[in-house]
């Protein structure tokens, strides 16, 4: 469908459309979810459990560069409902899919915004798709290698006596994982977000530079929200957000010197 046809569409014709770019979305969701729950053991194992090992490349960084060496964690799982593996195998192979199939989904959804766009707007969000899609496997990996294994050792090895061990269930272990990471890759598109809102004027670099103080309190309150509460765990995960947030006043300024010099001409 040609560009101008998509623009003149009737309203139900845009939801028909909609619905479709949503169909295919769910399609591929449902593919790379479907391989995922297939190798559920392996998954799994070489995935998820291996986080809780001592020599898990972040561990072993540690150990090397702040000679702060992880031991073993005392983890013992257990399903205590009858549909526990199921749901759990179902959450991890859904969210899964919806990670793997993320720059297809997302380019479903550009496309249907795209038409709705101007020239001079399409043009200043050339390669979006790419690039969110980056940043997100970006986050994603940094939430893997580097979020989710601290936060299971401090998780996992808290106790508040040696009395009482930690079992626990394989539901909450994957749903910390999961979250941690997949929520990791949202904070990522940062960037992308300041883009939008540059475009549509509601910041300027001038402001970002104004509250990059407070931006440093968020960012450092985020951080110990989403991981353990200890300084160096805090501290790792802060610095590549305030890149990013730096990375965004580059863009926002860009925005604004193409809008100058538009207003100029």
């Amino acid at each position: 469908m040609s560009e101008e046809n998509e623009n003149n569409m009737p309203f139900l014709g845009h939801l028909e459309e909609l619905r479709w770019r949503l169909v295919r979305s769910s399609i591929a969701i449902l593919i790379f979810g479907t391989v995922i729950f297939w190798y559920t053991e392996w998954i799994t194992t070489n995935v998820f459990l291996a986080l809780a090992k001592p020599d898990f490349p972040i561990f072993s960084f540690f150990c090397w560069a702040f000679n702060i060496c992880s031991e073993e964690i005392e983890i013992s799982f257990q399903s205590i409902e009858m549909s526990g593996q199921f749901s759990t195998n179902l959450m991890m192979a859904i969210f899964g899919g919806l990670i793997a199939a993320f720059p297809y989904v997302f380019y479903q959804l550009w496309s249907f915004v795209k038409p709705g766009l101007k020239p001079n707007e399409l043009k200043t969000v050339r390669g979006i798709v790419w690039f969110v899609s980056v940043l997100f496997f970006m986050g994603i990996l940094f939430g893997y290698y580097v979020v989710a294994p601290l936060s299971v050792q401090f998780l996992g090895g808290w106790q508040m006596t040696p009395e009482i061990d930690n079992i626990i269930t394989i539901n909450s272990y994957l749903r910390t994982i999961v979250s941690t990471v997949f929520f990791t890759g949202l904070l990522f598109l940062l960037p992308v977000v300041i883009l939008i809102f540059s475009k549509l004027g509601i910041i300027t670099p001038t402001f970002l530079r104004k509250y990059r103080k407070h931006a440093v309190v968020i960012v450092l309150i985020v951080a110990a929200v989403i991981t353990p509460p200890d300084l160096m765990t805090q501290i790792v995960v802060a610095i590549p957000i305030l890149l990013l947030y730096e990375f965004g006043i580059l863009i926002s300024r860009g925005v604004e010197k193409k809008r100058i010099k538009e207003g100029l001409s």
